[in-house]
């Protein structure tokens, strides 16, 4: 057995780089030598509380320079990581804890309220962590039961499991996807080195959720991996995204598509704008009139990446050794293999030749060790080694590989496939048009009809009849939807990914 610890990438960061600023976070400047003695500190005080390799710990902590303490601290007492997404409900938290068996809490004190009910209702111990609660009844904080610091992190195999994600819980109860040392290691160690142009003297905005895979492995752990400075942002809008990267000379920028809409509405009219030298998209396919227009505002290249929490998360992305392609989401990293397959035979892998249509499939250093307490979810999931995405692509004489959609969201119209992707990027072309999801709604007669909700551009008329008239115009009789809501925002999830099954079930329902 190998050892290997995921701790490893802040203890080798400190190492390398004592006196460089780690962390901004407001005010506060953190050193990696003083970032990785407070982490070894909380792991001291969670040694006493009983935590060890054995055990399972939550963190319910914004981004915060809280969110590593607490992250690398129980990294360094050898037990296993659960983030706890900040916007579930008292009811949805309670499931992760008992779901993950944890053992622990760690929570913000400004998340106290939600938190340590759910903690309450699983039966879990909580310890704080953030400024002191006005509660006189709040539980204790780990920074008052900490003493002297470990003299370094407990060892761990390469194959343990370092963290719990817990997937959105598209179908059913969310599961959880177990990651390894090796997974995490290797996913921020090749992001970095590998797949971008970084650079240790690079400067990085942390506005993407720390608990979410793609802030956590992409910005947080390949920052530190890098020994660059994480520029922390705890709640994001386009125009305090600006205002911080002016301030701190922020180099580098991680988002998903809402947040390059936001950037660009909050652009304009201002005189001097961030100069980014290296910009990525994830999370969702980013429509190519947003990448056209940032291109042209921000005078930088994104490169859009493709990846899931089960492959830590990054499986491709635009890179500058292969070129970048609009539309496309790159070429694999290195060490990981993607290829299409046949998408409608589930009990083996038939890979596809160059060009044709199916499921994305990947393996890997990046592919995950299954769902905890799911063996035959994991059976389903992974086939023949490969991990079956659930989105279909294609890719092409190149390598460069596109995403068409996810299977799930396929709307077969009339007997005809309708790619929801394909009528989004029309529509978001049209200059009234901010943002758009589209989805199939049930019919009587056709199985079901295409249904566009839009949210409109600031300042800027238009009416439900004239983007019909638009779509009618631009796309096949099939594909244009056959009703158009405007609404004033698009309903999204904890990583700012639009929710399409809750927009379904609003236009269900008829609360849209």
């Amino acid at each position: 057995m190998t050892s290997l610890s995921l701790a490893s990438v802040l203890a080798e960061a400190s190492r390398r780089y004592p006196d460089k600023v780690a962390v901004v976070d407001g005010p506060h400047r953190v050193t990696y030598s003083q970032l990785w003695r407070e982490a070894l500190t909380y792991a001291a005080a969670l040694r006493d509380l009983g935590i060890g390799p054995d055990k399972t710990v939550a963190v319910a902590v914004p981004n915060t320079v809280d969110f590593p303490r607490a992250y690398y601290g129980v990294l360094a007492a050898g037990a296993v990581v659960v983030p706890v997404h900040l916007l579930l409900n008292a009811q949805e938290i309670a499931y992760v804890l008992r779901d993950s068996g944890a053992d622990l809490l760690i929570c913000h004190t400004a998340l106290l309220g939600v938190a340590a009910e759910a903690a309450w209702a699983a039966g879990v111990p909580v310890v704080t962590v953030g400024s002191p609660s006005a509660n006189q009844d709040a539980p204790r904080r780990l920074e008052e039961l900490a003493t002297e610091p470990l003299p370094t992190f407990v060892s761990r195999q390469a194959e343990d499991v370092a963290v719990v994600f817990y997937t959105s819980g598209t179908t059913g109860s969310p599961k959880g996807a177990l990651l390894t040392h090796l997974n995490l290691v290797m996913n921020a160690t090749v992001n970095v080195f590998d797949a971008n142009d970084a650079r240790p003297t690079d400067v990085v905005l942390g506005c993407l959720p720390l608990f979410h895979t793609y802030g956590q492995t992409v910005g947080m752990n390949g920052t530190f991996r890098l020994g660059a400075t994480l520029v922390l942002l705890a709640r994001f809008s386009g125009a305090a995204a600006i205002d911080l990267m002016l301030a701190e000379d922020v180099t580098v920028f991680h988002g998903v598509p809402t947040m390059y809409i936001g950037l660009l509405e909050a652009a304009a009219g201002r005189e001097r704008l961030p100069e980014l030298r290296i910009t990525v998209s994830g999370g969702a396919s980013l429509p190519v009139a947003v990448l056209e227009k940032f291109t042209e505002v921000f005078q930088t290249t994104i490169y859009e990446g493709y990846g899931l929490s089960e492959t830590s998360p990054t499986a491709t992305t635009n890179q500058p050794h292969f070129g970048t392609r609009p539309g496309t989401i790159g070429h694999p990293i290195w060490g990981v293999e993607v290829e299409i397959a046949r998408a409608e035979v589930d009990e083996r892998i038939e890979l596809l030749p160059t060009g044709e249509l199916g499921e994305i499939v990947i393996r890997g250093h990046n592919v995950f060790a299954g769902y905890l307490g799911k063996p035959e979810e994991t059976e389903r999931a992974v086939v023949d080694g490969w991990l079956r995405s659930g989105d279909l692509g294609t890719k092409d004489e190149e390598g460069f590989i596109r995403v068409v959609d996810r299977k799930k969201d396929l709307i077969i119209r009339g007997g005809f496939n309708v790619y929801p992707r394909e009528v989004e990027e029309v529509l978001a072309r049209h200059p009234a048009v901010a943002q758009v999801a589209v989805v199939g709604v049930p019919d009587d007669a056709l199985g079901e009809e295409v249904v566009a909700v839009v949210v409109a551009a600031p300042d800027v008329a238009v009416t439900e009849e004239d983007l019909l008239a638009w779509s009618r115009e631009q796309l096949g009789k099939h594909k244009y939807p056959r009703r158009v809501r405007l609404a004033s925002e698009l309903p999204m999830g904890p990583s700012l990914k639009v929710l399409k099954r809750e927009i379904r079930r609003q236009l269900t329902d008829g609360t849209l």
